[in-house]
C-alpha cells in the first residue's frame, strides 16, 4: 500500500500566473537552496567521506515528489510507493535499504534522509538528503565487503522509519543506528547533519512561499518542470535516432576471481519517447558488484548527459520521466533479486556513464566522449593505535575515495585525476597525516595514463601511503583488467594497478578488489588509478602542447612519440623529425576506428599476469547457464 499523505488544509491549492522574472527568481533560490543544503550539511559532518570529500546528494521535489533541484533523479518516488505508513507535518523519514525504495539508494552505507514540507496544513514540496556513512556495521570496516555473498553481510538494515515524529526526534532509532557502526560519533554526527541539510531547504522553501505565495511558489515548480520537459522532448527528438543503437561495457571482476561482467544497453526513439533497453546484461553476480539501478535515477543520467552535452543551460528536473522508457531485466546485474550484495556497486555505477557516453555519441560522433568515468575508487585503512606503554589504544578508520581520468572530449582535454562527480574533492594530504597514522609520500598524476588524441585523456594518479601503524586495508577499484577506452581515433588508457612494498623491501602486487590485508607500520601502499581514452587523431594533437607536457610531467618523450611528436634533450619539438615521423605513422596505420577498445578479452587474458602481476579473472559461471566466454 502506498504512503498515505496527512494534509489538515480543507481547501486545493489553486492555481496562479507567474511572469517570467518571478519564475526566474524562484528557480534560482532552489538552486541556492541546494547549494546551503551542501554547505551546511559540509560543515556539521564528521566523517572525511562527506564533509572532505561531498559524497552526499540534495534534492528538493515538488509536492508530488518530482525532484526540482537536485542530481540523482528523486528519491521520493520509490519511497511513496514502498511505504505503508502515514505521512504527517513534523515528520522525518529515514532509510537506507536499496530494496525497500527501489533502488533509489544503492548500498547501505548511503543513509537517506526525506523531509516532507508542510505549510498550513498543506504538503508543500520535499527535501532530501542521502550521505556515505564512514561503517555501518557488517562483515568488514568500512561496510564494502568484496567477497559478501548478500546483503545480510555488508551491514545493518533499515527501512523506512520515521526519525522524527510529528516534530520529536526517536531517539531509539538513533541508538539503534549508531550502534551497529564501528565509528558511532560521526554516524551519528552525519545523519544529523543530513536532518539539518533538508531542514535549511524546508525553511528556504517556506520563505519562498511566503513572499510569492503558495499558489505561486507551486505553478512555479510545475513550469520548471514542463520548461524541462519541452527542452527534453526536443533534445530527444533532434538527437536520438528511431535505429537501434547498442553498446557493451565490462566490469574487470566481481572480487572473488571470475570476471569480466558485460553491461550492455540498446537505444532507439519511438515518436516522442526514446527507449533504453538492458536486455544483454549479464546476470546478477554471486559477490557484491550487483548494482540496483532505479529506473527513474537512470533516466536523470540519461537527461543530466543530453543537457549537459548539447544544451548546459537547461536546468535537469524529473520533468523529462514520461519520454524515457527504461528497461533493466529482474535478474540481471542491474536489477538483482534480494537478497543479492550490493556494497561493491561503485563500479558499475560508473560504467554505466562509459556506456551512456557511448551509446548517446554514436549518432553524433562529434559529440561522443571516450571511457574513463569508470569506477570510484575507494581505500578503506583501520586499526587501534598502539599507546605509549604498548596496549592498544583508540580505533581509526578512514574511507577515501581515489580519482581516476576524465575522458577526452570533443572541446579538450579530460582533467587528470578527478572525480566522475563534478561535485567531489579530495581529502587534503595534510588531513590524512593529522588524523590517521599514515604520511603521504607521493601524490601525482601518472604521466602517459591517459589516452593518446587529438584531445588527451586525463592521466590516472598514484598516491603513495606510508602506514605508521598496524592496520588493515581494504581496496576497491576497476579497470586493472579492461583499459578505457579511446574515441574517434583516441587510444586506450593505462590500466589502474596497486602494489604494496613492506618495510622488508619485498613488494606484492593487490587486485583491485581485496579486504583484509594486513599492514604494518613502514609498509607502503603504492595506489594508481586509471586513465580515461583519447579522443581524436593524436597526430592532429599540437606539437607545442605535447612538447609543454613533456615539461610538466604529464607526458613523457618517449609517450610523445605516441602523437608522433619527436623530443629533443632540451625538452623542445625536433620539427623535421616530427614531420618525418607523423608521415611515417599516416602511412603505416590501419583506418581509425570510432572506439579503439585495445587488446581483445583473449589477448588480455593471455597476456594479465605478465601485465598486471596477477591472474586474469576465470569466465563468469551462472547456474543453467554456461560461462560468459564459452557462450
Amino acid at each position: 500500500m502506498p504512503a498515505r499523505i496527512i494534509e489538515t488544509a480543507t481547501t486545493p491549492l489553486g492555481g496562479a500566473t507567474v511572469d517570467p522574472i518571478t519564475l526566474d527568481i524562484i528557480e534560482n533560490a532552489l538552486r541556492n537552496a541546494r547549494v546551503e543544503m551542501d554547505a551546511t550539511l559540509f560543515r556539521t559532518a564528521l566523517s572525511p567521506g562527506i564533509r572532505e570529500q561531498g559524497d552526499a546528494f540534495p534534492l528538493i521535489a515538488d509536492r508530488h515528489g518530482r525532484m526540482v533541484v537536485g542530481q540523482f533523479g528523486s528519491f521520493i518516488d520509490g519511497f511513496l510507493r514502498n511505504y505503508d505508513g502515514e505521512i504527517e507535518d513534523g515528520d522525518v523519514i529515514f532509510l537506507n535499504d536499496p530494496y525497500s525504495c527501489e533502488g533509489a539508494i544503492s548500498h547501505l552505507n548511503d543513509q537517506l534522509v526525506i523531509l516532507p514540507v508542510f505549510r498550513k496544513g498543506r504538503l508543500m514540496a520535499w527535501a532530501a538528503m542521502f550521505g556515505h556513512m564512514t561503517d555501518v556495521g557488517g562483515k568488514v570496516p568500512g561496510s564494502l565487503p568484496t567477497d559478501a555473498t548478500s546483503i545480510f553481510e555488508e551491514g545493518f538494515r533499515l527501512p523506512p522509519v520515521k526519525l522524527y515524529r510529528k516534530g520529536q526526534l526517536q531517539e531509539d532509532i538513533v541508538r539503534i543506528n549508531v550502534n551497529q557502526s564501528r565509528m558511532p560519533e560521526w554516524c551519528k554526527a552525519d545523519l544529523h547533519a543530513l536532518v539539518a541539510s533538508c531542514r535549511v531547504a524546508a525553511r528556504r522553501i517556506d520563505e519562498m512561499c511566503e513572499r510569492f505565495g503558495d499558489e505561486v511558489f507551486d505553478t512555479a515548480t510545475q513550469e520548471l518542470l514542463a520548461r524541462n520537459h519541452r527542452a527534453m522532448k526536443h533534445l530527444i527528438s533532434t538527437q536520438i535516432g528511431e535505429a537501434p543503437v547498442s553498446f557493451e561495457d565490462y566490469l574487470c571482476d566481481d572480487g572473488r576471481g571470475f570476471g569480466p561482467f558485460k553491461i550492455k544497453c540498446t537505444m532507439w526513439r519511438e515518436g516522442e519517447r526514446v527507449i533504453l533497453d538492458f536486455a544483454g546484461t549479464d546476470p546478477q553476480s554471486t559477490s557484491s558488484i550487483n548494482y540496483l539501478l532505479n529506473e527513474n535515477m537512470f533516466k536523470m543520467f540519461f537527461g543530466i548527459y543530453m543537457i549537459m552535452v548539447f544544451d548546459p543551460q537547461v536546468l535537469f528536473n524529473d520533468g523529462f520521466y514520461d519520454l524515457v522508457d527504461v528497461r533493466i531485466p529482474e535478474g540481471s546485474l542491474l536489477k538483482p533479486k534480494f537478497p543479492a550484495a550490493l556494497s561493491c556497486r561503485t563500479h558499475a555505477l560508473g560504467r554505466i556513464f562509459d556506456v551512456l557516453g557511448a551509446l548517446l555519441g554514436q549518432k553524433t560522433p562529434e559529440f561522443l566522449c571516450a571511457a574513463g568515468f569508470s569506477s570510484s575508487p575507494h581505500l578503506m585503512f583501520s586499526g587501534h593505535r598502539a599507546n605509549d606503554d604498548g596496549g592498544q589504544g583508540d580505533w581509526f578508520q578512514l574511507f577515501q575515495i581515489g580519482f581516476g581520468g576524465i575522458p577526452g572530449r570533443p572541446f579538450g582535454d579530460g582533467a587528470d585525476g578527478h572525480s566522475l562527480w563534478p561535485g567531489f574533492t579530495n581529502v587534503p594530504n595534510e588531513f590524512l597525516e593529522r588524523y590517521f597514522p599514515m604520511v603521504i609520500e607521493r601524490y601525482e598524476t601518472v604521466p602517459d595514463s591517459g589516452g593518446a588524441g587529438k584531445f588527451r585523456g586525463g592521466n590516472g594518479i598514484l598516491m603513495t601511503y606510508r602506514f605508521t601503524e598496524a592496520g588493515n586495508i581494504s581496496i576497491h577499484d576497476d579497470r586493472w583488467f579492461i583499459p578505457p577506452w579511446g574515441v574517434n581515433g583516441g587510444q586506450p588508457a593505462q590500466r589502474s594497478f596497486k602494489t604494496l612494498q613492506r618495510v622488508d623491501g619485498s613488494e606484492q602486487s593487490l587486485p583491485a578488489k581485496c579486504d583484509s590485508i594486513a599492514v604494518q607500520a613502514g609498509d607502503q601502499l603504492h595506489f594508481v588509478t586509471w586513465g580515461a581514452g583519447g579522443w581524436g587523431d593524436p597526430l592532429e594533437r599540437e606539437a607545442e602542447t605535447v612538447a609543454l607536457e613533456v615539461r610538466r610531467g604529464l607526458v613523457t618523450a618517449e609517450g610523445a612519440r605516441r602523437y608522433g611528436v619527436v623530443i629533443t634533450p632540451a625538452l623542445t619539438v625536433d620539427e623535421a623529425a616530427t614531420a618525418a615521423l607523423r608521415a611515417e605513422m599516416r602511412a603505416s596505420r590501419a583506418p581509425l576506428a570510432v572506439f579503439d577498445r585495445g587488446p581483445d578479452l583473449a589477448t588480455l587474458r593471455e597476456n594479465c599476469l605478465a601485465e598486471t602481476g596477477l591472474p586474469a579473472p576465470k569466465p563468469p559461471v551462472w547456474p543453467g547457464r554456461r560461462s560468459a566466454v564459452a557462450a
